[in-house]
Parts: C-alpha cells; sequence; structure tokens
C-alpha cells in the first residue's frame, strides 16, 4: 500500500508519525510545512477525522500490529516519529513493530526515563522528552536572564541573551567572554540590523542581543550576569 505514488517521494522525504495527540499532530504539521509528505497514524476515529483537514495522508489504524504497518508500507519509511505518550504499552509495540519492519531510524516520545529505557532497548533510536524539556526551557525563560534556551543531550546549550554590561562598547576580543566565562558568542542581533555572525572584532553595543553557545552550567552562569 503506497499512499504517495510510485515514485513520487522518496523515502528520505517522507515522514511517518504515529500518535496524533498534540505532541503527534504538531510534528506532523511542522513536517508538512517543511515540505515532507507525511504518513499521519492514529487508532482513534475521531482525532484521524480531526487531522484530516490539516494533513493530507490520515489514516486510523492499530500501529501494535506489525501486519497492519507492513499493510501501510511503515517499512519503506527512512524515518518514523512514534509520538504515543500515555499509552506506554501502545508506544513499546508500535516501536518494536516498527523495528521489525527495518525503519532505519525511529523516533519516540517518553513520557519518563523508564519508559525512555524501555523504548531504547526496544529498538528506538531516538527518544525524546517533550514535557521535561518545555519544561527546563520555560523556568529558564521565567528567571527572566534568557530570551530563548536550547539544551542538547550532552549537556551542551545555545542561548540568545542580552549582552552584559561588560562587554558594551568593546570588541569581542577585547572583552575575553570567551576566557573568562568559557562561553562561545556565535552570533549578534543589533536593533534594526540582521544577524552577523561574531567575530573577535566584532563591537558590542547597548540593547544588542548574543546568541552564545557552551556547557548548560557556563551559559547560565553568564547569562545570570546580563
Amino acid at each position: 500500500m503506497n499512499l504517495f505514488g510510485k515514485g513520487d517521494v522518496t523515502p528520505e522525504e517522507a515522514v511517518a508519525v504515529i500518535g496524533l495527540g498534540r505532541f503527534g499532530t504538531a510534528v506532523a504539521e511542522s513536517l508538512t510545512r517543511l515540505g515532507h509528505e507525511v504518513l499521519a497514524v492514529d487508532e482513534r476515529p475521531e482525532i484521524v477525522q480531526r487531522a484530516s483537514d490539516s494533513l493530507t495522508h490520515v489514516v486510523q489504524a492499530d500501529s501494535t500490529d506489525s501486519a497492519v504497518l507492513a499493510q501501510l508500507g511503515v517499512g519503506e519509511f527512512d524515518h518514523v516519529v512514534v509520538a504515543i505518550g500515555t499509552d506506554i504499552e501502545a508506544s513499546v509495540l508500535t516501536v518494536l513493530a516498527c523495528e521489525e519492519a527495518g525503519v532505519r531510524e525511529i523516533w519516540a516520545k517518553a513520557i519518563n526515563a523508564k519508559h525512555g529505557q524501555i523504548l531504547h532497548r526496544t529498538g528506538a533510536h531516538h527518544v525524546v522528552y517533550p514535557e521535561a524539556a518545555m519544561g527546563e526551557r520555560v523556568a529558564h525563560l521565567v528567571s527572566g536572564k534568557m530570551m530563548d534556551f536550547i539544551e542538547f543531550d550532552d549537556g551542551f546549550a545555545i542561548v540568545k541573551t542580552r549582552a552584559p554590561a561588560e562587554a558594551v562598547d568593546k570588541r569581542l576580543g577585547e572583552s575575553k567572554l570567551r576566557s573568562k566565562w568559557g562561553v562561545t558568542v556565535v552570533g549578534v542581533k543589533k536593533t534594526g540590523e540582521d544577524f552577523t555572525y561574531a567575530t573577535p572584532d566584532t563591537v558590542i553595543l547597548e540593547g544588542d542581543t548574543l546568541i552564545v553557545s557552551g556547557s548548560t552550567e557556563k551559559v547560565e552562569a553568564f547569562a545570570s550576569t546580563t
């Protein structure tokens, strides 16, 4: 069963998203906006009906059944997102079915660390914790020190923050933020101007927005001074 037609879409362009709760629907709609063909799957008829208003290829099916996934051709997809959260059994069985189907890259949503461990052992290549990640991000933003915050799995973070007083009216090479704080100023956004990549000769002005990278601990310490 090929919903996209033979030869029209490559495996790299097509993504299957299984589970159309808030997270799964957001992923499917974002992928569609980015130009990917998306096969969206959910077993609840009311959810499928609602999703059909914004997604082109929506199927009602039991994703825990490997025979059903085979019929849908899920094994032909290079990328599958298992966005089932609260029904842990269905989540794990779906990941297992995708792994058995030969999906090259399985992304799976987990609701806690134990769930994530099981998903990894079952065959998921990437496990995401959207609620925990969003909670961490909001906590940093609420503090008022950061304008945006993204943390990666290995303790590395990128933040958008205001220029600290110690760097104002100085070149980056002169203020020595990297040697003092252990962070890298990747770029600078000045009011009314385009974003520019930072160099040692970049002059920081009051009101500039900095994009800073480094270990989570060090960028947090740096942002606390702004």
